[in-house]
């Protein structure tokens, strides 16, 4: 039986995404907390209609213990709505705007897989972009990462905004996902873009039973030597196998993020910040 204890296995060990002039430790996993800027999230709580009720929550967040916010003004649920890029401009820009100016030493994401929405965000102040079609959508957002050199979250997904959550076939699963991500990785590299955290894209262009299985063999990605980024709260692959609702899969995501962790998740996307936090707190 092997006594070792989670910290001395994580990977990676003592690893650190840069920030500009800061650096952000991962040898202890890391909180994101979600955001969502939207009218049809898929988890109703998680969406913020006004700017009050936005630093409120963002607010609540921090005190419970996130280390990143996440901020998402483009819903990409199953069967979501379409929106153009003034759209999201609209209800991105100013939410980053007001936050870096309540919290100026938050570290900010901004999911989005538009390039004109990631540097308006930037130049208002987001730390990182998380794009999870791998530059699929709107290749030149790639250019803006490597221009402006921030931390980007690479998601593996196949098809358009349209089919994103459907299952697709694969010669081999798992050789796939890690084909797809050495490829883009070698590319980003080439650009001297080195602060990437990869995400196995739960709930895209996968089965419930590749779910489960990606997440029982999450550590094979290690060989990508990159830190992991898991974001599995409320989603159907939790509340579909379980028979209930996404309001009902907060136990049920408590226990895959363990998993995840001790699998070594760096980094868990959440919309409940206390519980993901004490997960932290229990094993390192």
């Amino acid at each position: 039986m092997d006594f070792s204890r989670v910290e001395d296995t994580h990977f990676p060990v003592k690893r650190y995404l840069r920030f500009g002039d800061k650096l952000l430790d991962l040898s202890t996993p890391k909180i994101m907390g979600i955001l969502n800027v939207t009218p049809d999230s898929f988890y109703h709580p998680s969406r913020v209609a006004s700017e009050k009720n936005v630093l409120s929550v963002a607010e609540e967040m921090l005190e419970d213990g996130a280390d990143i916010i996440d901020v998402g003004g483009y819903s990409t649920r199953p069967g979501s709505d379409a929106i153009t890029e003034k759209e999201e401009l609209d209800r991105v820009i100013p939410i980053v705007t007001i936050l870096k100016k309540e919290f100026p030493d938050i570290i900010l994401s901004v999911d989005t897989f538009r390039a004109m929405v990631a540097e308006q965000a930037i130049l208002k102040g987001a730390d990182m972009i998380n794009d999870i079609s791998g530059w699929q959508f709107d290749p030149k957002i790639l250019d803006v990462i490597d221009q402006y050199k921030v931390p980007y979250i690479l998601m593996h997904a196949e098809g358009n905004v349209e089919t994103l959550h459907n299952s697709k076939e694969y010669v081999d699963f798992f050789r796939d996902i890690v084909y797809y991500f050495s490829e883009k990785l070698q590319e980003l590299n080439t650009r001297g873009i080195t602060d990437i955290i990869i995400d196995p894209g739960f709930g895209f262009s996968k089965s419930l039973e590749e779910n489960y299985s990606l997440i029982r063999n999450l550590e094979m990605l290690h060989l990508l030597e990159q830190p992991i980024l898991v974001g599995l709260s409320r989603k159907s692959m939790i509340w579909k196998k379980l028979g209930g609702s996404p309001e009902s899969a907060l136990n049920g995501t408590t226990i895959l993020n363990t998993q995840a962790i001790l699998k070594g998740a760096s980094i868990l996307r959440v919309h409940d910040v206390p519980e993901a936090r004490e997960i932290i707190k229990l094993l390192f």
